[in-house]
């Protein structure tokens, strides 16, 4: 850490002091102490109630190991089981029916489904293409990737699979914008004449014939003489597709209409991450972190780099202006819509000291720090702006319960009042991803009815909660058997029908998680259709790319017709199902059985916290057991951990077995990382902080808070900064 200086009676790094005050603040209108007295303010004052909660935390988890072994391996009473657990609270009564009240928030949160991003905002180059992915080409993600089948083949531009790219993008419009009596295949011009959409198919006998749009109000808007002859825009389902109409290029000169390309609206939203896909240990890391943030509010962050040869300068997309179907000018923003996720309410940090030496509360000090240079965005005066309705979307994870969401709204109460924004400027997000969340989540709404813009299931977290909140209860089923146990289904239905109940419709977004395998996209295309098909208006993908497909998927279907069916067939998973604990219940594992269990999760571990410890990458592209490209941040490492030390203390498997297994596992990670220069190996001597690291997430699983791995990952990555810098 750098030289600490004194502010409103905290002891702040020097470099984040620095960023506060010469970065952060001016344009704001904020006084310098008036920042930091309600900084010191929110430190001192709810610092203890942070404390004190996750005290409770501890408590309700001691009092649910002692319920399970004092059972002493009877059978399981769900009735009896969710009696105790009302009985200590964990559990909390439900109130009356309501519907939550947050103030106006913008259409891609309220009204339009779409795909969205998550991306660590330290990367300034992942920040800036997210941001940028609210536009994406169809032709390109198509041509790119497995999308259609296979991989393109390998050199130059193959006119066969151009073919096939165009055909699949026209027959999408036919299901997705269709034209009355014709195809798009058969389409010969594309035009605007006299405001009004002009296209053409070859007649009978060779004349051409006017067509229209089944619908003709799917005609939303034009432009010409910029990027192309012709820009013509539809709307379906209130997201965007701009057809490009360029007879110069190799792709319009070959095609009968001229069509060079279709280009999709395709990641409305983003969540610029500050926990878990980012490594922020100390006071430098998050003021990269702010600074990105920072940049993106103000609209001017870029960043330089090389790429095929050449100097490449990247920047955020502008707004586009075209001429609306009603005659009216009609401006389309070209940016992703941009919401940041704080850390919840663990952890601490030593960028800032209290009075009394401690660290402060990291999510107090984002909480602080997120909002202050979003109000960047909130005074601009012009230019593209992120925010329509003078909103700051804030998404808040990890928190338990009822209680921890209001406590989370009293923090931006004090942030709101401190930077002199009015009440409710800041809206929550919040993230489904603890057990006693999901079990309470009617009356975590409830709490948050004034701010709650946002609820999302989170699988992987939401898994490792679910094995460390039923530690005791016995072993768990492998990880891969999670998603059929009766409690996920139940967790999926019931966020959504919940959100319904509760009056998000139009007002917020029911989100669904991440599809980890961004190399596998014709799959995506297959199966990721099933989160709007669940009422979901928005569901997180792994690239700009796959943005762009899973755009497709919200042409298909009407979210806002599919949430009206769910809300009116009554609510579907039930509380006792969500209760099921997911023990194996006297299933015999085979031996290889229990092998690939313990290998895949290992590796997974090792692929991930080696890089994180190493190099400081939160999330990255980490090659599974079998090569394939997994998206891994901290929620995937909590699971693998957590599954390793529930079978480490029912004895399916013993500390030895595991050792060999970290051991092989991690020439494994060698070999899948020796093409990275940067890259440290973990063999042959299995000494290194990271591979001591990756131990004790699994050996010490079981005492971690929560389960979660960040305690270690941030003291071991600090570890080997200290190394690093002698």
């Amino acid at each position: 850490m750098g030289q600490r200086v004194e502010r409103s009676g905290l002891g702040v790094d020097e470099a984040l002091a620095r960023f506060v005050e010469e970065r952060a603040l001016p344009g704001t209108g904020v006084e310098v102490a008036a920042f930091w007295d309600g900084l010191s303010g929110l430190i001192h004052d709810l610092g203890p109630r942070n404390r004190a909660l996750l005290a409770r935390r501890e408590q309700l988890q001691s009092q649910i190991d002692d319920w399970h072994i004092a059972q002493g391996g009877a059978e399981h009473d769900p009735e009896d089981y969710e009696t105790f657990l009302r009985e200590i609270g964990y559990l909390v009564p439900e109130g009356p029916d309501f519907a939550i009240e947050t103030p106006e928030t913008d259409p891609e949160i309220a009204r339009i489904a779409g795909p969205q991003l998550v991306v660590p905002v330290t990367n300034a180059r992942f920040a800036l293409n997210a941001a940028n992915a609210r536009w994406g080409s169809l032709y390109d993600a198509l041509y790119g990737t497995d999308a259609l089948g296979a991989l393109p083949p390998r050199g130059p531009y193959d006119p066969s699979r151009g073919a096939q790219v165009v055909a699949w993008a026209k027959d999408h419009l036919d299901r997705v914008a269709p034209l009355a009596g014709a195809s798009w295949r058969d389409v010969r011009r594309i035009a605007v004449e006299e405001g009004a959409l002009a296209l053409e198919v070859a007649g009978d006998g060779g004349e051409a014939r006017r067509v229209a749009l089944a619908d003709p109000g799917q005609f939303a808007g034009w432009k010409g003489g910029d990027l192309a002859e012709w820009q013509v825009l539809l709307r379906v389902h209130g997201l965007l597709i701009e057809l490009l109409v360029d007879r110069t290029t190799p792709i319009g000169r070959d095609d009968p209409a001229g069509l060079s390309d279709v280009w999709l609206e395709a990641a409305l939203s983003t969540i610029m991450d500050c926990e878990d896909s980012v490594a922020c240990v100390d006071a430098a890391d998050k003021v990269l972190a702010y600074g990105n943030w920072l940049g993106l509010m103000r609209g001017d962050l870029e960043e330089t780099f090389e790429k095929g040869g050449r100097t490449i300068t990247r920047r955020m997309n502008p707004d586009v202006d075209y001429s609306g179907a009603d005659g009216r000018p009609l401006r389309v923003k070209g940016r992703s819509l941009l919401l940041v996720r704080n850390v919840g309410h663990l952890m601490t940090t030593p960028a800032i000291l209290d009075r009394e030496g401690h660290e402060a509360g990291e999510g107090l000090m984002d909480a602080m720090v997120t909002v202050l240079c979003a109000m960047h965005d909130l005074k601009a005066e012009g230019g593209p702006r992120n925010t329509v309705t003078a909103s700051v979307y804030v998404v808040k994870p990890k928190m338990h319960g009822p209680e921890e969401v209001a406590f989370a709204c009293e923090i931006f109460d004090r942030v709101e009042a401190a930077l002199g924004l009015p009440r409710l400027t800041v809206k929550l997000g919040i993230m489904d991803e603890e057990r006693r969340t999901s079990v309470n989540l009617r009356e975590c709404i409830r709490v948050a009815r004034e701010r709650v813009a946002f609820i999302n299931t989170g699988f992987l977290d939401r898994t490792g909660d679910e094995i460390h909140t039923s530690m005791e209860a016995g072993p768990m089923v492998p990880k891969g058997d999670m998603k059929a146990q009766a409690w996920i289904r139940s967790y999926e239905e019931r966020n959504v029908d919940i959100g319904l109940a509760c009056g998000l419709r139009g007002r917020a977004q029911i989100g669904k998680g991440m599809w980890a395998m961004p190399d596998l996209m014709g799959a995506m295309l297959r199966e990721k259709v099933a989160h709007p098909k669940a009422g979901a208006n928005c569901a997180w993908v792994p690239s700009p790319t796959a943005a762009t497909l899973h755009a497709t998927h919200y042409h298909a279907i009407d979210v806002a017709a599919r949430q009206e069916e769910i809300a009116a067939g009554g609510a579907r998973g039930t509380l006792r199902e969500l209760l099921t604990i997911p023990v194996l219940a006297g299933r015999n594992l085979s031996d290889a059985e229990v092998t690939a269990e313990v290998e895949n999760n290992v590796q997974g571990i090792l692929g991930y916290v080696v890089r994180w410890v190493d190099q400081g990458i939160g999330c990255s592209k980490v090659p599974d057991i079998h090569d394939v490209g997994l998206m891994e941040d901290r929620a995937t490492c909590r699971i693998s951990s957590q599954a390793l030390a529930n079978w480490l203390h029912h004895g399916v498997v013993d500390e030895p077995r595991v050792h060999a297994a970290l051991r092989r596992m991690a020439e494994v990670v060698d070999r899948q990382n020796a093409g990275d220069p940067l890259y440290r190996p973990m063999a042959p001597n299995f000494d290194s902080v990271a591979f001591q690291a990756a131990c004790d997430l699994i050996f010490k699983g079981r005492i971690q808070p929560s389960g979660y791995t960040e305690p270690v990952l941030h003291r071991r990555r600090a570890e080997r900064k200290a190394v690093a810098a002698g």
